[in-house]
Order: C-alpha cells, then structure tokens, then sequence
C-alpha cells in the first residue's frame, strides 16, 4: 500500500501548480531549505485532513462509493475547466 500511494502521488503531483509555486520561492527567496520546510508541512497537514475524512467516510460509506463520486467530481471539473468556466 505504501509503494502504491507513493507512486500515485508522485506521479499526480509531478510538474503541477505546487511545483512551480515552490520552484518560484525558493528562486525568489533564496531560501530553498525554508521552501522545502513550508512546503513538505503544507503537504502533510492537507493529506493527515484528507486522510482523517477518508478513513472516517470509509466506516460509514461504501468504499466504491466514494471512488465513483470522486471520479465523477474530477470529470465535471475538468468538464467546467475545458469550458473555461472554471
């Protein structure tokens, strides 16, 4: 499960908008240690949340569930965004 998780947050993470916002400060501030703290306490504290309301929505909801409703979310996002509504 660690290797799966690794590889797919690795890859999904990989060149997007967190990237060039962290490649941008420590370029500008001169500070990459201080970039890389901020931005690895940033990650953490939005994947404990993900992961606390994930584990907890797990006992109440169907597993299946929550995968076909995410899904479902990131095609009428990418819909919207597309349409430049978004």
């Amino acid at each position: 499960m660690f290797l799966t998780t690794f590889v797919a947050v690795f890859v999904a993470e990989l060149g997007d908008k967190t990237q060039l916002a962290g490649l941008d400060l420590s370029a500008k501030s001169g500070k990459p240690v201080s970039v890389l703290l901020g931005s690895v306490s940033g990650y953490f504290l939005v994947t404990l949340i993900t992961v606390i309301i994930g584990s907890t929505l797990g006992k109440y909801i169907n597993p299946e569930i929550i995968k076909y409703v995410g899904a479902s979310l990131f095609i009428i996002l990418g819909i919207l965004m597309f349409m430049g509504k978004v």
